[in-house]
């Protein structure tokens, strides 16, 4: 390397990365400079396809000219206002846009809004809300909250007790009176699935299970991911949603869907709530709620949770609780241009027309060496192999390397290789996708 490039490269010592082995990385970086539609251009000036929409948030692809414009507009105009004891019109427009997209209809729909600034915020939040609401209906000894084994709700200290994914976990202390229900993934009975699975729904009966140890009444809240995303893909059993719906309703349990991953097109619908048919009481989102661009949360609330809030003198604060960056302005008018390209070219819908292709592309990845199951919905797809003999997750990271070395960004957990590419993806970029990762697997093997 010449001076002029040495000049050019940052060093990489002060930056400690999230949820990167460090020293790993940094002995072999991988770098992107750049991204436009459906690619990456890594610091060689190599093209690489996206196949997981970023960090499953990119969902109308890279450098849409209209966000851009919009947040450049937002930035001359108002940067920054508080939102404590004060608002901004551009807060209040973009909550109106959501409530008009959120699940549910007529005076059933989730279109009370709170701002967050990530999915982990909106998780806490959500979290937070469904104990001061059963503390506001008289409630007030339903303070334990229900999370599912391998579920993933962010990183807050709320997100990992009820999450179920053990290194998340390990190092850190939880929430006193957190519990988990069994996860839904049943290799035995539901491997190669396209969509979802015939059997498991009567792992919903968990929740029964929990309420006869620790009595309803302690119980405020139960969160799971409709379609578990950063675990691996694991999908719901058909009738299980429905089923968990009923128990909470039958003990006075708060159902919360996290839907940071699957709202927002993912799944060929609105939200997983709208494919699904299955109703909560909250929903928690971010990622393609401003398809990356900047930082954003956002949780949706029932108007029965929200006005149960809504009592005692109007001088009051009803909820002590939000963020410096709770509607930010920069953020909701890249919200609001996500929106009108979504709805514009019919991102919201896409995967539905598209997921019979895709499906049948990954799936034919069956026969390659070392895939034990395949798990496709939507544009969602999950791909897991054996492990390697005392060396979890190797095998996946290999070819994670080697998919990236031919100019395809696959996800990995464990040894599970994730997908999730871009709305706007075609069949070629499904082809390509599968040629690449087929290649890489053959020489993992």
């Amino acid at each position: 390397m010449d001076s002029l490039e040495k000049s050019n490269t940052p060093s990489l010592d002060s930056y400690w990365m999230p949820f990167t082995a460090n020293r790993q990385f940094k002995a072999s970086p991988r770098m992107l400079v750049a991204a436009s539609g459906m690619h990456y251009t890594d610091i060689d000036g190599n093209k690489v396809l996206d196949g997981t929409a970023g960090l499953w948030c990119v969902n109308a692809g890279h450098g849409r000219k209209e966000i851009a414009t919009a947040v450049e507009r937002q930035l001359t105009s108002l940067d920054y206002a508080p939102s404590f004891q004060m608002g901004h019109p551009i807060a209040f427009e973009f909550a109106e846009r959501l409530a008009a997209v959120a699940p549910g209809v007529g005076d059933q729909r989730l279109d009370r809004i709170f701002y967050t600034g990530s999915g982990s915020e909106s998780v806490d939040t959500a979290l937070k809300i469904a104990i001061a609401y059963q503390r506001a209906i008289g409630q007030g000894t339903r303070t334990r909250l229900i999370g599912r084994e391998r579920g993933y709700h962010g990183v807050g200290f709320g997100g990992i007790s009820v999450g179920g994914l053990v290194n998340n976990r390990r190092v850190f202390p939880q929430l006193n009176g957190s519990d988990h229900l069994r996860h839904t993934h049943d290799l035995t009975r539901n491997a190669f699935v396209k969509g979802v699975p015939e059997h498991g729904a009567e792992l919903a009966d968990d929740l029964e299970r929990l309420v006869a140890l620790h009595g309803a009444e302690t119980i405020a809240a139960c969160i799971v991911e409709p379609v578990a995303g950063s675990t691996g893909v694991l999908l719901p059993p058909k009738g299980y949603l429905e089923r968990l719906r009923a128990i909470c309703d039958r003990h006075g349990i708060l159902l919360i869907f996290d839907e940071v991953i699957t709202g927002f097109g993912r799944l060929g619908a609105n939200f997983a709530t709208d494919l699904f048919g299955v109703l909560p009481d909250i929903v928690t989102t971010a990622k393609g709620l401003t398809n990356g661009v900047i930082p954003m949360g956002a949780v949706f609330t029932s108007r029965n949770v929200h006005d149960a809030l809504m009592q005692g003198p109007e001088g009051q604060i009803e909820l002590f609780h939000g963020y410096t960056y709770s509607g930010h302005p920069v953020a909701c008018a890249a919200g609001l241009a996500t929106l009108d390209v979504y709805m514009s070219e019919g991102l919201l819908t896409r995967a539905a027309h598209l997921e019979s292709q895709w499906h049948d592309a990954i799936h034919s990845l069956k026969s390659a060496p070392n895939v034990i199951d395949i798990r496709t919905i939507g544009l969602v797809a999950g791909v897991e192999l054996s492990p390697r003999e005392g060396a979890i997750g190797a095998r996946a990271y290999d070819v994670f390397v080697d998919c990236f070395k031919k100019g395809v960004l696959i996800r990995v957990t464990g040894d599970i290789i994730a997908l999730s590419p871009p709305l706007i993806a075609e069949p070629e970029h499904f082809n390509t996708i599968v040629e690449v990762l087929g290649d890489a697997l053959q020489k993992a093997a």
